[in-house]
């Protein structure tokens, strides 16, 4: 089921007065702002922490709201702003999982006034649930790492997966903001026993996955990122990562790089297709080296970390996004590859980590620091949000810094 151009919201007299509404501030946000402030678009910006997109000069109104976490809070702060601040017929734009989520259940309601680019539940569940992503993929022959499940009086032995193994959730808000991880390690079944339950002490045992874990870091993984509607591509973005963090269980993308992959392309289009996807959307693979495969592991549907990248590199995601809900023809794009982006506020810290560890040769990120086309946050043309990043410092460590609460864990 496609989410075609909204033509219910309340749409202005004046075109001009159209703008977009963006949930999240953080860099996400930050590039979302930026595609669309220097094209003149209004922008208002709403988050429930503080984060640096209010500080863009881009940025036409910034609005702090009590959650964006509980759905009930997220819709009714977009209705409450919208009314009072006049944004009939905006585009909404998402730049977290729990914010898509309430979008699409409620995207009836929003409609009204809004424009929600967000696909109904019946298509967004498919992303959401990676029991149903990786439904979907076996049913279309896309590969995906070995995966079981388990329930209380399971052998967790006699599992048939390769050690080491990864227990993780099926539904990543459930757990992430509890653990502050995505994943767990387990090297023996010992420490597997303890994990699973562990984690079963946070989420239900039906959303413990246990995977095998494919080797490598985050030089292995791919992304292909794409504007999709009708069934095929309006944009599309294949991009390599260079480095992550956390280094094993990524949170984010610290340093990417665009690149030639037409091998995920038919994959990923194959599966956008047979969920019936409208909107941007990334979806994330793991290159197997053992067997050659690339292995989708997750896709999310919204702006990803590093997606301003993409107006870099000639494919500007949130402004196409844009001109096709207001009815605007837009011409099939792909983004060219060689372009880098780096996060330093990220990519710093966890590169010095891996390097005194041995697991990254200093020649080789000294390269990568000295050739990049793009940083997340500092923008000469607009410096305020990257002075902001930095005294936020000490409250992004606390809250994002890839701490670990697990019951029992040491």
């Amino acid at each position: 089921m496609q989410a075609p151009v909204n033509t219910s919201a309340r749409t202005p007299a004046n075109r001009s007065a159209i703008g977009a509404l963006v949930a999240g501030g953080d860099y996400q946000g930050l590039g979302i702002v930026r595609s669309l402030g220097r094209r003149g678009v209004p922008v208002c910006v709403i988050d429930d922490e503080p984060s640096i997109s209010r500080f863009s000069r881009f940025t036409t109104r910034a609005i702090r709201v009590p959650d964006l976490r509980d759905e009930p809070s997220i819709v009714a702060s977009m209705s409450e702003i919208g009314d009072r601040f006049g944004l009939e017929g905006w585009v909404v734009y998402p730049t977290r999982d729990e914010i898509v989520a309430a979008l699409s259940r409620h995207r009836g309601v929003l409609s009204e006034f809004y424009r929600v680019p967000t696909p109904d539940w019946d298509v967004v569940r498919w992303a959401w649930d990676k029991r149903l992503t990786y439904r979907m993929a076996g049913e279309l022959g896309i590969a995906t790492p070995s995966t079981r499940y388990a329930s209380d009086d399971t052998d967790l032995t006699s599992l048939d997966l390769r050690w080491p193994i990864v227990i993780k959730p099926a539904i990543k808000q459930h757990f992430i903001y509890t653990a502050n991880v995505k994943a767990l390690r387990a090297d023996s079944a010992e420490q597997l026993a303890t994990r699973f339950d562990e984690v079963r002490s946070i989420i239900p045992t039906d959303e413990v996955m246990l995977q095998e874990l494919i080797p490598g870091g985050g030089d292995c993984q791919f992304s292909y990122c794409g504007f999709f509607k009708d069934g095929r591509p309006l944009a599309k973005m294949l991009v390599r990562r260079a480095r992550q963090r956390p280094p094993d269980f990524a949170r984010s993308s610290t340093c990417v790089e665009t690149v030639d992959m037409p091998e995920l392309e038919e994959p990923s289009e194959r599966f956008l297709g047979a969920t019936g996807y409208y909107g941007l959307v990334e979806i994330e693979y793991k290159l197997d080296r053992r067997d050659g495969q690339y292995k989708l592991l997750d896709v999310n549907p919204r702006t990803w970390g590093s997606h301003a990248i993409g107006r870099r590199a000639g494919a500007d995601f949130p402004w196409l996004l844009f001109r096709d809900q207001l009815g605007d023809p837009v011409e099939p794009t792909r983004a060219r590859p060689g372009i880098r982006w780096i996060r330093l506020t990220t990519d710093l810290p966890t590169s010095l980590v891996e390097i005194l560890h041995g697991r990254l040769d200093w020649r080789t990120f000294a390269k990568s620091i000295s050739h990049f086309q793009m940083e997340a946050v500092f923008d000469r043309d607009d410096p305020l949000p990257a002075l902001a990043e930095l005294t936020l410092l000490p409250h992004l460590v606390r809250t994002r810094g890839g701490r670990t609460w697990i019951p029992g864990t040491t």
